[in-house]
């Protein structure tokens, strides 16, 4: 009889324990509508951008690496991608013959921010003259800043 009352005890206070660990839990950081933590943090920015053809390789054009001669350095190949975080802006150049309609953006963003819209699946970006525009909203979801994306295809 002591021990199952014991065990009862135990029992509750285990319960108790629980429902106040997540009770707590969701005070402190609430969720948003997409089941992500709303956290205290305001920054709102894209800090790398990617398109990836169907072959889930990317089709951004990069400069050719110049290698080292005995007098100047070695100057790395870089991306062809301009990230413009203060006009809100990215500027990608795809290789010649690129289908443009056939496109899976990649974004990266600053720590408990996100996307909107969600990219799902391919994005067509072949009407060059009407660019795409994604909104990144930051950790708290009080900061939205809506990205411009303009695609040039290499000549």
């Amino acid at each position: 009889m002591k021990k199952y009352i014991n065990n009862k005890i135990v029992a509750s206070l285990l319960g108790l324990l629980t429902l106040v660990s997540m009770v707590r839990c969701s005070h402190d950081y609430p969720i948003d509508e997409d089941g992500l933590l709303i956290t205290g943090r305001g920054s709102c920015y894209v800090s790398n951008f990617e398109l990836l053809g169907t072959d889930f390789v990317s089709v951004v054009t990069s400069t050719t690496a110049i290698p080292a001669t005995s007098t100047t350095p070695a100057i790395p190949s870089t991306r062809n991608v301009v990230i413009d975080t203060t006009a809100l802006t990215i500027n990608v150049e795809v290789a010649l013959g690129t289908d443009l309609k056939n496109l899976y953006p990649q974004f990266t963003l600053v720590t408990d921010a996100k996307l909107d819209p969600k990219i799902t699946g391919k994005v067509d970006f072949s009407d060059l003259s009407n660019p795409k525009t994604y909104a990144v909203i930051s950790g708290n979801r009080r900061v939205r800043k809506e990205y411009t994306i303009y695609v040039t295809v290499q000549q």
